[in-house]
């Protein structure tokens, strides 16, 4: 006879990690919780994230400044994240509050594949993940948003995706491109030009990177490579072989290449 502790456990389990910490620790979670009444204090915001498709997979970016009102609270802030082997999470918003969903959502994929045995579809990853940003419409409404970029590649039909979401946690899957952030309009309209179908990998991350100067060119709370700093975007590559992180000099060599092509064509004009 099957100990009824036993069985309670059975009845219990569960391969989100999320809903289980809804069962038993609620108070554990980032979102969901009712704030005092007041004027929710600045906090520091994350800024600009661009995906784009290549040939092969995904690619996704993000710059390094963190504002709170005027002032730059932060020019060393990683906004991309590897989500799981094949997948990456960028994030814009409250940045606290998006650091800690991402890391909820990093532990509810390695939790699946646990229990499971298994990796969770991309499609899977991807509803999860709004299911997240919708249980933070509560804090949305008080001025806490977060708007992450989803971005994987899908090992069944063998292609890269992108996924972007809106406050609610409606999932809409891009096709080509996308960016957010208070940046984005910017990013975009550089994506628009220099983007193409099936780019070489070493040209994508170009484009990205060029993407994010157009960005920080307009919007200052975008941060732009700091070769002074040494600082340069947080770049990572999702394709067959999984995730990986672009190294610091190789994008230090794309952000001066960038700079001398704008500096020779200013001097030429």
């Amino acid at each position: 006879m099957q100990d009824p502790s036993a069985r309670h456990l059975a009845t219990q389990a569960t391969s989100s990690f999320t809903e289980h910490l809804q069962r038993s620790r609620p108070e554990l979670l980032p979102f969901g919780q009712a704030l005092p009444a007041g004027t929710v204090p600045p906090t520091p915001h994350a800024t600009t994230i661009v995906a784009l498709s290549y040939a092969g997979g995904v690619l996704m970016a993000g710059d390094r400044r963190a504002t709170m009102g005027n002032v730059i609270a932060s020019r060393h802030i990683e906004k991309v994240f590897p989500a799981d082997q094949f997948s990456v999470l960028g994030i814009a918003g409250t940045a606290g509050l998006a650091i800690d969903i991402t890391r909820l959502f990093q532990v509810e994929l390695e939790h699946y594949e646990k229990i499971e045995g298994t990796l969770l579809s991309l499609d899977g990853k991807a509803n999860r993940l709004g299911a997240m940003i919708r249980g933070n419409l509560p804090m949305a409404m008080q001025g806490l948003a977060v708007v992450p970029l989803f971005a994987g590649f899908d090992t069944v039909m063998g292609v890269g995706r992108l996924f972007s979401y809106d406050v609610t946690g409606g999932r809409y899957e891009e096709q080509e491109h996308h960016s957010v952030g208070s940046g984005s309009v910017f990013a975009r309209g550089a994506l628009k030009k220099l983007w193409r179908p099936n780019l070489p990998e070493e040209e994508a991350i170009a484009v990205a990177v060029e993407a994010l100067y157009d960005a920080a060119d307009d919007d200052s709370a975008t941060g732009g490579p700091d070769a002074v700093r040494q600082l340069w975007p947080v770049v990572y590559t999702v394709n067959r072989a999984g995730n990986r992180r672009i190294p610091e000099r190789d994008l230090a060599a794309i952000a001066e290449e960038i700079v001398e092509s704008r500096t020779v064509a200013r001097r030429e004009a």
